[in-house]
């Protein structure tokens, strides 16, 4: 049986800002599994990334924690200190950013900023802890990576800072490793490298990997479940297989109607509108304005998560009477 490693229950971050309250996470629960590579999925807006912040407890001003729980072995994070939780962040959950370019300090050279986070949490000599960096910097495929210890973020690629990006995030050996849309500011042909990197080190390592993307092509290739979000709820909960194969919520589906495929062709279709207003969200399931599938209940009534299958969960009122098309 799956041992899981951390819960979130019925979180809920707001933004408190001069417009009004933005509900960016509303309820949102799920687990994550030891050792298991998680998908969080959805598109820009859906309270993918602030999710990921609170469960590190850095959302940025004016975003608040307002209530929920995020168990981490064992403990409710959201109960500790903020002394307490500074040994948890990069030595007990490591966490790759969207962009190398702002996590990494561009005064300091790649070995210095690798061994602060080592020596920050593990006692130990400097020498120590350059070996520890070179051995790191092997780790990511970083080539002659003696030389690379007195370089700057701003002489490496694009690919190679989100190397090292990765490589700080893994310094203490972190449980879990949360990864935000780490291939945004990256070419094809970058991405695809980075991408093979985390799937390799996630198996290597037997590493839990949390990866943060709306892209469900990458979802396909890099998780064994996927958590879909939506307006600051989650839609549906799936293996990833089973995702593709039978969607049960009509987002989901045409979040999956959107992705191209090489084997054949078909006909790609727009989800119509936009994600909407997190000030004033719409009532009942807030995917109805924009579901081919809407009655009466769906605008008043807000859909439960409630168990659809094996290891499944959905959000939606219908999904017992709709029979929706896979990948």
């Amino acid at each position: 049986m799956a041992e899981p490693i951390l819960s979130v229950e019925d979180l809920r971050t707001y933004f408190y800002t001069e417009a009004g309250v933005v509900k960016a996470v509303d309820g949102v629960s799920f687990t994550v599994n030891r050792g298991e590579p998680l998908g969080l999925v959805g598109e820009s807006g859906s309270g993918k990334t602030v999710t990921a912040l609170s469960i590190l407890r850095v959302v940025p001003r004016p975003g608040k924690i307002v209530s929920g729980k995020i168990a981490f072995a064992g403990e409710d994070l959201l109960t500790k200190k903020e002394r307490e939780m500074r040994t948890i962040r990069g030595n007990k959950i490591g966490y790759v950013s969207q962009d190398p370019n702002s996590s990494l300090d561009p005064l300091f050279s790649v070995g210095n900023q690798l061994a602060e986070v080592i020596r920050a949490h593990e006692e130990m000599t400097k020498e120590d802890a350059e070996a520890r960096v070179i051995k790191l910097l092997k780790l990511v495929k970083i080539p002659e990576p003696e030389t690379r210890l007195g370089a700057f973020p701003h002489e490496l690629s694009g690919g190679m800072r989100q190397r090292i990006a990765i490589a700080r995030a893994l310094a203490s050996t972190p449980d879990v490793l949360i990864a935000d849309e780490p291939t945004t500011n990256l070419d094809v042909t970058i991405q695809a490298q980075v991408l093979e990197l985390l799937k390799t080190l996630q198996k290597d390592l037997g590493m839990t990997l949390i990866l943060v993307t709306h892209d469900m092509g990458i979802m396909a290739e890099m998780v064994t479940r996927t958590v879909v979000f939506y307006a600051g709820r989650i839609a549906e909960v799936s293996d990833i297989k089973d995702t593709f194969r039978s969607p049960k919520h009509p987002y989901t589906a045409a979040l999956l109607n959107s992705v191209p495929r090489v084997d054949r062709k078909r006909d790609l279709t727009s989800i119509p509108g936009n994600i909407p207003n997190l000030i004033t969200p719409p009532t009942g399931c807030r995917y109805h304005p924009r579901c081919s599938y809407v009655v009466d209940k769906c605008a008043t009534v807000v859909p439960e998560l409630e168990p659809c299958g094996d290891n499944r969960m959905v959000s939606c009122h219908r999904w017992k009477e709709i029979q929706l098309g896979g990948y």
